[in-house]
């Protein structure tokens, strides 16, 4: 059973639905001031009979639930995420690369991470959280600017078990942990590879270190005792 339509706002992340699902799309509303910047969405909308009206910026802000519109939202139909034999087969296949996101929550940090996995042509993202189910936040989407159409996402409530099973397939498990000897800007990315990032205060939980292959951190002084979770993907993203 397909899930509720979808909220989409932010002007990139909106054209990227555009781009990247635009038969998904069921209704749009738009500021006047980002009309100029819309007119194939709008043509496309004239096209297919989908509802599209200029709207003030408060009623986008009622549709979008958030002051943070930047003038498009865009109704769609529920986001697909990727199953997990279909992510083992695509990191094998493409000797790809994803990032699992061990209790990682705040959408500010999700959406940065997945911007610069889809800026480095990261295949895949892996949200792993407690029940109840992990979903991608709508700010995540509209900090992304785009990168949630261009990253496979994959979703778990048991991160360490879906870690086990892509293990299996022999992709490599990779942990960042600040405490790690092994430095990550030395150190070899094999692909297929999975590179985990935990919570930004408690780190990789205790079930997932058994399922790293092996485990990695990023050298500083001692004056800050670690990086933004955001910052620290981006700097290993860029090495893998």
């Amino acid at each position: 059973m397909s899930g509720a339509p979808e909220t989409i706002y932010g002007l990139r992340a909106g054209l990227a639905v555009f781009e990247m699902r635009r038969d998904d799309i069921e209704r749009i509303a738009f500021a006047r001031e980002v009309h100029g910047e819309l007119d194939a969405l709008v043509r496309f909308a004239s096209q297919r009979g989908l509802p599209c009206k200029e709207e003030r910026s408060d009623a986008l802000a009622r549709l979008a639930q958030s002051q943070n519109h930047e003038g498009l939202c865009v109704v769609a139909k529920a986001r697909k995420f990727i199953a997990q034999a279909d992510l083992a087969e695509l990191l094998v296949r493409r000797k790809g690369a994803a990032i699992a996101l061990d209790r990682v929550r705040n959408p500010y940090n999700v959406g940065a991470i997945i911007r610069t996995a889809a800026f480095f042509g990261i295949d895949a993202m892996i949200l792993g959280a407690p029940a109840p189910h992990p979903a991608l936040a709508p700010d995540a989407v509209r900090v992304a600017e785009g990168g949630a159409e261009h990253v496979a996402i994959s979703r778990t409530t048991d991160l360490a078990d879906t870690l086990a099973r892509l293990r299996k397939q022999n992709i490599t498990i990779v942990g960042a942990d600040g405490h790690a000897k092994t430095s990550a800007l030395t150190y070899a990315f094999t692909r297929p590879v999975v590179l985990v990032v935990g919570h930004e205060r408690e780190g990789i939980s205790a079930r997932i270190r058994p399922h790293l292959t092996d485990v990695v951190s990023i050298s500083g002084s001692s004056t800050i005792e670690s990086l933004n979770v955001a910052v620290a993907t981006g700097i290993l993203i860029s090495k893998m």
